[in-house]
């Protein structure tokens, strides 16, 4: 193999982001996958355990790793750490009832030392069901001042629509770039 074409190996794995999909059961992860996908989203089961998608974004290839989060569920998440160039935290924002235990949630997995260079993107889904709380509402509650370093957003989407997805993906995917990758 020439060096030539050990660089060009080289240069296509650079091109492979890892992405976590995580959150509360019912946040709506798997919709948001297979609607970004260009997939049917008229019949959606809980994922039990974890999928794989792995999809052409722009000059990515992003390898979504989409985990079910059924409280039973919640204690194998580290086992999907390695390697993880960026998390995406989804929340249902209409559901208020579950936004202590989502921050409760969140916060525990930003101590994991595998994710503590991994970009955050939470997705506010659901933005189309009355009763939804606004990003700055979703800031406070889950407590986002308390990042630091990180880099952090907020994405109100609605999965159902489509609304926000992309902007967020976008977000995700060139914050990744800009801090892992030298060459464009």
């Amino acid at each position: 193999m020439g060096l030539l074409s050990i660089i060009k190996k080289v240069k296509k794995k650079e091109k492979e982001l890892r992405v976590l999909m995580v959150g509360l059961d019912n946040a709506g992860k798997t919709t948001i996958v297979k609607r970004i996908n260009g997939e049917d989203i008229s019949t959606i089961s809980p994922t039990l355990g974890f999928s794989i998608k792995t999809m052409q974004y722009k000059s990515f290839r992003l390898n979504i790793w989409d985990v079910g989060g059924q409280k039973s569920l919640r204690s194998y998440w580290r086992n999907y750490f390695e390697q993880t160039d960026a998390m995406v935290w989804v929340i249902d924002s209409a559901d208020i009832h579950r936004m202590l235990d989502c921050r409760d949630e969140l916060h525990n997995l930003l101590k994991e030392e595998k994710l503590a260079g991994a970009t955050l993107l939470i997705f506010a889904n659901k933005q189309d069901v009355g009763g939804a709380l606004s990003d700055k509402q979703i800031e406070q509650v889950l407590e986002l001042s308390a990042m630091g370093t990180r880099h952090w957003r907020i994405a109100a989407c609605s999965a159902v629509t489509g609304q926000g997805l992309l902007e967020g993906i976008d977000w995700t995917v060139a914050d990744v770039k800009s801090r892992r990758f030298l060459l464009g």
